[in-house]
């Protein structure tokens, strides 16, 4: 048999556990597969007494990074930590260390990802990131390369289990997101702090991800607009049903007139579109290019052994390019510096609930600061009255958001209104 290919595990957390788990079980088919074994030789852990999420020799753990960072046998470095630090400079030390690198941090190739390609492109070295964006979906490989000969036109996804998870609960149950929240914490899907993922924050990492690579052209984390789902309703959801409609947080970009828009919101989608029937933790991305035309990828979008299986499928990946002696072939791919259109510069449609005062010529008066932003309406549903105020829930036709914007702070000012109940943008079909 010929020499392994020694293989350094960062991080021995769920991730880990679930990628040294597929290792341990896959021996002898990945080693079959390369005509080489794949061997791990060490895991950097922060206590080297913890129990296990999976059983592993004592001798291959170690609380140094230099067993790792400064071994000159490892030639592939999986960094399975999370956070930026220190998991950024073990990453660097590696790349200057003529190591290949394997990562699942989002967080890190959202905000440092140019930093880290310029420094690997350098060495000619891998860089793979597969589970960054979709857990055991894949998405950067075929974005990279099987998608090569399209112009993406647009993605739009499903890219957050935990809020698919609580929006899917809320719609099937008619439930607050307050109590569905709690549900979601008590199973393990939501963090004791939930803020990353129910502000959009975690898929808007990802979303900076992969529309760099789909735009060809940087885009990071601060580029992108986020609005989380806390201020979604179960009112706000039913009435998205009577009209068709399922409330999702999508991750959208775009590229339009030589722009590329990137945001993170909820959004009303038709019932008949395919991510509407993506439900609780499952992920989807749906892809549309010039050539193919549409696609979804569609699978498990967290959990130790779906996100394990793609950190797994870039090891071999570059193993195999070690052999072949073509390490850095695929470097970074955003060759454009196309500009981010601003929030305000968009152009969708918009469902509205106020609430007013019930008295005669309320509705003319907001129609009239409507007719004067450009906002015209295209559904009205007047519900019902309680006491002396009123529910008005509308559809506007596509408007620019600052347009939409402007009407509502005239609005928000008039004595007639009392609040604005909600604003979800509608995407379509």
């Amino acid at each position: 048999m010929k020499q392994p290919i020694m293989v350094g595990l960062l991080g021995l957390g769920t991730v880990g556990g679930g990628t040294l788990r597929i290792l341990q079980n896959r021996v002898e088919d990945i080693a079959q597969r390369l005509g080489r074994p794949v061997q791990v030789k060490k895991v950097l852990v922060r206590n080297l007494h913890k129990p296990r999420p999976v059983v592993v020799d004592p001798a291959l753990l170690t609380d140094n990074p230099a067993d790792i960072l400064e071994d000159p046998e490892i030639s592939i470095v999986v960094e399975l930590m999370g956070g930026i630090h220190p998991a950024l400079d073990y990453i660097k030390s590696a790349l200057k260390a003529g190591k290949n690198v394997v990562t699942a941090n989002k967080d890190l190739m959202a905000v440092h990802g140019r930093e880290l390609f310029d420094l690997a492109e350098a060495k000619e070295l891998d860089l793979e990131f597969e589970a960054s964006v979709a857990g055991g979906i894949p998405i950067i490989r075929p974005l990279k390369v099987c998608l090569a000969a399209n112009r993406i036109e647009e993605l739009k996804g499903i890219i957050n289990g935990t809020t698919n998870f609580i929006l899917t609960k809320m719609t099937q149950e008619g439930s607050d997101f307050g109590e569905v929240l709690k549900e979601a914490q008590a199973l393990g899907y939501a963090e004791a702090d939930p803020t990353a993922d129910v502000e959009g924050l975690d898929a808007a990492r990802k979303l900076a991800i992969v529309a760099s690579i789909a735009f060809n052209s940087r885009i990071t984390l601060n580029d992108v607009y986020v609005e989380g789902i806390t201020k979604v309703t179960a009112r706000d959801i039913q009435y998205a049903r009577q009209m068709g409609y399922t409330i999702k947080l999508l991750g959208i970009a775009k590229e339009i007139d030589g722009k590329v828009e990137a945001r993170v919101h909820p959004a009303m989608i038709p019932d008949c579109h395919p991510l509407a029937a993506v439900n609780d933790a499952f992920n989807a991305i749906f892809v549309k290019g010039d050539a193919v035309g549409e696609t979804m990828f569609y699978g498990r979008g967290a959990g130790d052994m779906p996100t394990g299986s793609a950190v797994v499928g870039d090891i071999i990946d570059v193993a195999r390019n070690i052999i072949k002696g073509h390490t850095g072939r695929i470097s970074c791919t955003c060759y454009h510096q196309k500009p981010v259109r601003p929030i305000g510069e968009i152009v969708c449609k918009y469902f509205l609930r106020l609430v007013v005062t019930e008295k005669p010529g309320v509705l003319a008066a907001i129609a009239g600061v409507f007719g004067d932003q450009g906002v015209s309406i295209q559904t009205l549903i007047q519900q019902e009255t309680i006491g002396d105020s009123a529910e008005i829930v509308l559809v506007t036709h596509p408007v620019r958001e600052d347009n939409l914007q402007m009407a509502l702070k005239i609005l928000s000012d008039m004595p007639s209104v009392e609040r604005v109940g909600n604003v979800i943008r509608v995407e379509r079909g």
